[in-house]
């Protein structure tokens, strides 16, 4: 594991995050779709919301708001360059905007690869991978 690799993974610093929607059910059928190569699954779902995560543990909160939320910039980690290929893929076909197509991004770090789909509420969702090519 490369210096920038260790020091990304050493600054994570968020528990979970909790997300106001909209759209409860569509934005719900958005981000199954399009996290689902990341291995994103419910977790739990009650009357507070929706918990997204994997292994079992809800991090990526929804829940419904009446107010229109503020667009956010959402990076989901992915473990290889094809989960953010398919991602990007999945995200697409779930109803999401093209905002820059899978490929490095070296102006974050040599091997910054990711892919970026405008979703429900106008929120710009990214799949990421710090891993050199196999």
């Amino acid at each position: 594991m490369g210096p920038i690799l260790r020091l990304i993974k050493a600054f994570t610093v968020f528990d979970h995050i909790g997300l106001g929607v909209s759209d409860y059910e569509s934005s719900k059928r958005f981000f199954l779709r399009a996290l689902a190569p990341l291995h994103v699954e419910v977790v739990m779902e009650g009357p507070h919301g929706l918990g997204l995560g994997t292994q079992g543990k809800p991090s990526f909160w929804l829940y419904p708001t009446a107010q229109q939320p503020t667009p956010l910039h959402l990076a989901f980690t992915a473990e290889t360059r094809a989960q953010v290929d398919a991602f990007y893929a999945a995200a697409l076909a779930a109803g999401g905007k093209d905002n820059g197509a899978p490929g490095l991004r070296p102006h974050y770090h040599p091997d910054y690869y990711g892919a970026f789909v405008i979703g429900p509420d106008g929120h710009n969702i990214e799949a990421v991978c710090h891993q050199p090519s196999a």
